[in-house]
């Protein structure tokens, strides 16, 4: 077995005597726990440990033991730097020479230590063989890894915390249990409540995507629906579900009735329908016998960890409810006024409740937007405001999968890309109908040099949310960036279809018609998005990397030159690392390139991949520039 402290070496560059004082006191329990286990310390590796034992179940078991107790102590000091250890444990013969073991076996027990998540325990082929019918935990198989070292991929077993979830994937086994909630309809005496009905009905469909036999779509594909009534058949076949969840609210001040119904989408038969008259203050209660209702009638047996977590919502004041939902409701437009407004609901509903978790992940989201789409506060001030915010989510309700993707992108945003991929399989574990959360582990995998995982990700995301677009143009543009043109086209006729043909189309259109040479097209998708998207510094670049793909080297220069002058925050600075490639200037190429990093906006899957951008990849500043974003070559 294999101990290792997760962040050891960043940590002791900002806080040394900080981070010597965590490793003792994790020193504490775990040698007496290693003891109890029958364990041999073999060595100290300065932050973990090398540990040897009889047999491999006294090694798992032990492993369990440890991250129990470093789980309570995190726990009981929240708001302290917590202390998360990864363990690998691996069977095999070593060899002894004095007090040290060596051999093949301790050499893949330190790599399948690596594979482990902060906090988590790896198992080889050869220990799960041994352990899997003695132990409580659910053992997941995770992909087989090529480890360093290794000559050949090994199956890598993780074991699930009591208190967690296993990582649950989407698969077309699942394709059966698929099921839509459509638009609840507002008959509010009051027009003005109907974001209480959009509310609701996000409200249930995050509540029944908790349930990991069923596969709920999306709220941005189901919201067409509103606007759009079809039959219920067309609507199952275009979303291809088997069920849809209908239903109606009427809030009248505190009292509420809301109205549900089942109805099998082959039959239209009517599988189960209630109505609930209630006061505001049980309309968690409602949400979840909803969902209980619903997996009873589509015969889903509730695993008792659901169970616990339906019945253990925690319900917020009403009035800090009520503007939680008006700030989600305004989330729903990216426009900076309505970001604006949803930050004012949000914060009102801390006022009134600070302890309202939900809250606290709004606003950590909205921080974010504004400060990546608006520049609104320097890029510390609304990263900080959004981690706090991510924080305190977490810990008034550690199972929120929305705070865990919030604090994930936060990590990655800060290279710690183990801890922000743990982060995501930790959201999609607790939400596994959570299609945000699928892409964006599609994003961080392309970043991490591994795109047919990310295109699976994806994919699971467009079957979760088959009408959202942005999914679809991630996905293009990997593709795209991956050479597999031919793939693009089909893909980028289905993003057409979805979006009608708007920004996102003609942007990844103009994409595919640069790297294909095809200027004339290029040509007219600018033409098309000056109109769309005027004064914009991005459209500007592009006319830069037009003239340089014609070969006007000086009107490319001279386009350049004014966009190098810009501040920060509006500067395409990608952008013009691209134009300085296609003028075959890596110099100043890769210039941008530093500058894009050292401001935390480059998307290195760009360069990564395909034989166009293999000048930028063979070249030794590439290496550097993954080595400072902590990213494997």
């Amino acid at each position: 077995m294999f101990t290792d402290m997760v962040g050891f070496t960043d940590k002791t560059q900002t806080d040394e005597r900080g981070t010597l004082r965590l490793l003792q006191e994790q020193e504490g329990p775990v040698g007496p726990l290693i003891a109890e286990h029958t364990g041999r310390t073999v060595k100290s590796t300065g932050d973990g440990q090398l540990v040897e034992f009889p047999s491999a179940l006294r090694a798992v078991e032990c492993a369990v033991a440890i991250q129990e107790k470093l789980r309570a102590r995190n726990r009981e000091h929240r708001g302290e730097p917590p202390i998360d250890i990864r363990i690998g444990i691996h069977l095999g013969d070593v060899e002894g020479r004095g007090s040290d073991i060596f051999g093949d076996a301790v050499n893949i027990a330190a790599r399948v230590q690596q594979v482990a998540e902060p906090g988590g325990i790896a198992v080889s082929q050869q220990v799960f063989d041994q352990v899997r019918n003695k132990v409580e935990l659910s053992l997941d198989k995770i992909e087989s890894k090529s480890l360093k070292g290794v000559h050949y991929p090994m199956d890598i077993y993780r074991l699930a915390a009591a208190d967690e979830p296993p990582a649950v994937v989407p698969s077309s086994a699942d394709a059966e249990r698929r099921l839509a909630v459509l638009p609840f309809a507002n008959i509010s005496p009051d027009p003005k409540d109907a974001y209480f009905s959009d509310g609701l009905t996000e409200e249930v469909i995050t509540v029944l995507s908790q349930l990991g036999k069923l596969r709920v779509i999306a709220r941005t594909s189901v919201e067409p629906y509103r606007t759009t009534p079809k039959p219920i058949p067309q609507i199952g076949v275009e979303l291809g579900v088997s069920w849809v969840l209908e239903g109606s609210v009427r809030k009248a001040g505190s009292r509420l009735r809301i109205a549900a119904q089942l109805i099998d989408v082959t039959s239209q038969a009517h599988l189960w329908a209630s109505t609930y008259d209630r006061e505001l203050d049980d309309v968690f209660a409602v949400q979840s016998e909803m969902a209980k209702r619903v997996a009873e009638a589509l015969q889903i047996r509730l695993l008792e960890r659901e169970e616990a977590r339906l019945d253990g919502r925690h319900a917020p004041r009403p009035d800090s409810y009520l503007e939680y939902l008006q700030g989600r409701a305004a989330m729903h437009g990216v426009q900076k006024a309505d970001l604006e407004r949803a930050k004012g609901h949000f914060e009102q509903a801390l006022t009134l409740d600070e302890a309202n978790a939900a809250a606290h992940a709004g606003l950590a989201d909205v921080e974010s937007l504004l400060g990546h789409l608006y520049h609104g506060s320097p890029r510390a001030v609304w990263s900080a405001a959004s981690r706090r915010h991510t924080a305190r989510a977490l810990e008034l309700d550690p199972d929120l999968a929305e705070a865990h993707t919030s604090n994930a992108l936060a990590l990655a945003d800060h290279y710690d890309w183990a801890g922000a991929e743990a982060e995501l399989r930790r959201a999609i574990a607790l939400n596994p109908s959570y299609a945000g959360g699928h892409m964006w582990y599609g994003s961080l995998l392309a970043e991490l040099g591994r795109p047919r995982e990310a295109l699976q990700e994806y994919a699971l995301a467009e079957e979760l949310d088959p009408l959202s677009a942005i999914a679809l143009a991630q996905e293009i543009d990997l593709r795209i960036c991956l050479e597999e043109t031919d793939r693009v086209e089909e893909r980028l006729e289905r993003l057409g279809q979805v979006e009608n043909r708007g920004i996102l189309y003609q942007d990844r259109k103009g994409y595919l018609a640069l790297f294909r040479d095809d200027l004339a097209t290029f040509r007219e998708v600018l033409d098309r998005m000056d109109d769309l998207l005027p004064d914009r510094p991005a459209m500007t670049a592009a006319r830069a990397a037009l003239a340089a793909s014609e070969g006007d080297r000086v009107r490319a220069l001279e386009i350049l030159r004014p966009l190098e002058e810009l501040p920060e925050p509006t500067r395409p600075d990608g952008a013009i690392a691209r134009t300085y490639f296609l003028l075959d200037d890596l110099d100043n190429c890769f210039r941008w390139l530093e500058i894009c990093r050292a401001e935390r906006r480059l998307p290195i899957y760009v360069w990564r991949y395909g034989a166009r951008t293999a000048p930028v990849r063979s070249d030794p500043r590439f290496a550097e520039i993954l080595r400072k974003m902590n990213l494997p070559a």
